[in-house]
């Protein structure tokens, strides 16, 4: 699949070839390839704001945000202050330091969670809290949904959205079928599957985990009161409740996904994992929850977790001054920016016959380009995430970067907005949707 442009890519197609000879596909995480769009990946040489520049000088308005942690937007000055002033005292220690407890503070103050262990991943997250889970209640089976990711963990790797959706694989090789026997995938926003799987195999499941709002398949909303029943699920049988919002914490609200359900609702998880924004775009994440169960962790408990650079001091200053900027007036900018762009997006794609839905999460959204007739009033779970005309979202992506719009290379990924997206970056946003819409149309082979 190729895609014309009248932009010079030269430079980051150079950079491409060298790349995929010293790094498989090119890329050091698969979607970054434009496997599923066609086309140069642009090399980025610099980011200020809203704003991403190539490295043959193209810039573009940023709707990627790094895959979410860049809330504030890119290189915010406060921010690289506390970094530079961090890494001028030594970038890595060995030993605690005052920032992973202030950012631990932070995070305790904005959610449910009452004590925090620091990772270097979303991935090592996800894995620690399974495995605090099954030893914290002695069982094995975890329960999780098609279409949820949660790291490239080997037991959690099975339907897992986004990345694996883009390449049209349901699984990976090097995954043996041990790792997966002891999990159990269901269909998301499904009771009666989590009746039935409770009612079958309740004594021997350990958790079932859950993207607070999922958006490794596109932004798919938890039916009002379905992460309610799933707490409740739980608790009923013994079982914890994982929340994971690496994504959607602190990013979809203040309080993050929890903030849209749980917090209102009343429920609370019994742990929780966090990433993206909470590292201020360097390698920080986090696992958290009851106090008791945080405390079956090393060295206090017998269940062992460990990281040489968990709680880096620069990872957490990041973290720490993001958060700390990030407030209500940020929140309710970027929640308005998003309301603009995907509103505009939805009105010219219905002007272009394209059909389509868009679905929010807070300040999150996405997307997706359906198949001509399709009767979809809202995407539910991964099988309807996947009835996607995807060469229209190839013809979108293309026409939208081409005019200056850096938006991600899949359809089955959120878009993010941040606190620097202003009037300008705005309104080019603006101006490129109704030729991206007309190209989108065109793949549907009739006129618009």
């Amino acid at each position: 699949m190729t895609a014309p442009t009248s932009r010079p890519t030269a430079r980051s197609a150079d950079l491409f070839a060298r790349a995929s000879a010293v790094t498989p596909g090119g890329v050091n995480s698969p979607v970054r390839a434009f496997g599923a769009v066609g086309g140069t990946p642009r090399f980025i040489a610099s980011a200020q704001g809203a704003w991403l520049t190539d490295v043959d000088g193209n810039e573009y308005v940023d709707l990627v945000g790094s895959w979410g942690p860049m809330l504030l937007g890119h290189a915010h000055p406060e921010v690289i202050e506390a970094v530079q002033a961090a890494v001028a005292r030594g970038t890595s220690y060995g030993t605690p330091t005052e920032p992973e407890v202030l950012l631990a503070e932070e995070i305790v103050a904005r959610t449910p969670v009452e004590r925090v262990r620091f990772t270097s991943s979303g991935t090592e997250a996800t894995m620690s809290a399974i495995r605090l889970a099954r030893g914290a209640t002695g069982r094995d089976v975890v329960v999780k949904f098609a279409g949820c990711y949660h790291g490239h963990v080997d037991a959690l790797l099975a339907s897992a959205g986004s990345g694996l959706a883009t390449f049209a694989v349901p699984g990976t090789p090097g995954v043996p079928q041990s790792a997966t026997d002891l999990t159990m995938v269901l269909p998301y926003n499904d009771r009666a599957a989590v009746e039935r799987v409770f009612a079958e195999h309740g004594d021997r499941i350990a958790c079932v985990i859950t993207e607070a709002t999922p958006g490794n398949m596109g932004v798919v909303n938890p039916e009002p009161g379905f992460n309610a029943f799933l707490a409740a699920t739980c608790a009923a049988h013994g079982a914890l409740f994982v929340s994971d919002e690496v994504m959607t914490g602190f990013r979809a609200t203040k309080r993050g996904g929890w903030g849209l359900d749980g917090a209102v609702e009343g429920w609370v998880p019994d742990l929780m994992t966090f990433g993206k924004v909470m590292g201020g775009g360097l390698p920080a994440a986090a696992f958290g929850g009851r106090a008791d169960l945080m405390g079956l962790l090393s060295p206090e408990g017998p269940v062992y977790q460990a990281g040489t650079l968990s709680g880096n001091p620069v990872a957490t200053t990041a973290g720490l001054t993001t958060l700390r900027l990030a407030t209500d007036e940020v929140y309710a900018h970027v929640d308005a920016v998003a309301t603009t762009i995907s509103e505009a997006a939805s009105a010219a794609l219905g002007e272009a016959g394209v059909p389509h839905l868009v679905q929010r999460a807070g300040t999150m959204f996405s997307i997706f380009l359906l198949e001509q007739g399709s009767t979809l009033t809202a995407v539910r779970d991964f099988d309807e995430a996947g009835r996607q005309h995807l060469p229209a979202y190839a013809a979108f992506f293309h026409a939208m970067l081409d005019a200056g719009v850096h938006l991600p290379p899949s359809a089955y990924e959120v878009w993010f907005c941040s606190a620097a997206h202003d009037e300008r970056a705005v309104q080019h946003v603006l101006a490129a949707l109704p030729a991206a819409a007309r190209a989108a149309a065109a793949t549907y082979g009739s006129p618009a």
